[in-house]
């Protein structure tokens, strides 16, 4: 499933690939959404998901790398990781971005942005 994220009225900012798996697929039913992205430990930009996804049949801990999507279960928040992490407990990956690690970085406190999923 891919994925872009868009801003601006419409400007592409970043594509990604979402895996298969059960937390992925239940990410992509939430799709389109517009969140507002905060920065978190200048490693990545977290937004509240308007719900809680599955976590069946996951890790329980994952060390995320720039670029990785995912959804960290105890705050029940997405996560784009534009820096390397470290092992944390109750993260989940859910793809990863194929373009635009460095713009996500980049965007300013609060920044609104739409996930939608492109037509394949």
């Amino acid at each position: 499933m891919k994925i872009k994220l868009t801003s601006n009225g419409g400007m592409v900012i970043a594509t990604g690939m979402l895996e298969d798996h059960p937390s992925a697929r239940d990410f992509a039913a939430l799709l389109p959404l517009t969140l507002t992205l905060m920065d978190y430990a200048e490693t990545e930009k977290i937004s509240d998901l308007p719900r809680a996804i599955t976590t069946h049949g996951a890790p329980d801990a994952c060390t995320p790398v720039a670029g990785d999507i995912s959804f960290y279960a105890p705050w029940g928040n997405l996560a784009l990781f534009y820096e390397n992490g470290h092992l944390s407990p109750g993260l989940v990956r859910l793809g990863r971005l194929q373009s635009g690690i460095a713009e996500i970085g980049s965007v300013g406190a609060a920044h609104t942005v739409e996930i939608t999923l492109l037509e394949e």
